[in-house]
């Protein structure tokens, strides 16, 4: 599988990080560390994500060498885009603490353990608090079996936002389409 780092945010599975080669933005540091703080509290619940950790922080000092060791040539831009990126992972972050809480929520109104719920969705224990957790993305599948059994709002499972980046592209296609009524709703954007 050849994944470019750049596609950091398209991970589905966290075993996948193996096979990033670098980092190649902010946005990808971003998402790496906050990761690698995830593994930290979970490896004691599974001791496998220790290999993929160490892989994260390999990745993370890797970038920070080539693009934040010279202090005297960090530009005012870079600084934006740090911000701009830690920011965009903190909201997701937000995000994925909502919908685990409404899931935990849920379990308890219907007497049922992460567990059981992973039974439900065909995912063995140690997968299911990777997703719960945030460090494995649920799949459509998963969260609509979720909206139907336990009751919880798609807007509550399923994120809406967009990143600056995807927004902006987004906006001047619509412009070059020439489509006056057709716009990008204001709704939780990044």
């Amino acid at each position: 599988m050849d994944l470019k780092a750049a596609e950091m945010k398209d991970i589905m599975d966290i075993k996948k990080v193996e096979h990033i080669k670098r980092l190649e933005s902010e946005y990808d540091l971003q998402k790496a560390s906050m990761l690698e703080r995830k593994l930290r509290l979970m490896i004691k619940e599974n001791p496998d994500l220790k290999s993929i950790r160490k892989k994260l922080r390999d990745l993370i000092k890797d970038y920070e060498d080539r693009e934040w060791a010279d202090l005297d040539h960090i530009s005012d831009s870079k600084v934006e885009e740090s911000d701009r990126a830690e920011n965009c992972v903190n909201y997701e972050q937000i995000f994925i603490h909502k919908r685990k809480e409404s899931i935990r929520k849920k379990l308890r109104e219907f007497d049922l353990t992460q567990q059981e719920l992973g039974v439900l969705l065909d995912h063995p224990k140690s997968y299911m608090s990777e997703l719960i957790n945030g460090i494995s993305q649920f799949t459509l599948k998963d969260l609509v079996i979720i909206h139907r059994t336990l009751g919880i709002s798609l807007n509550t499972l399923i994120p809406t936002y967009l990143e600056s980046e995807i927004r902006d592209k987004v906006k001047e296609t619509i412009l070059k389409l020439n489509k006056p009524k057709l716009r990008l709703k204001k709704t939780e954007l990044v």
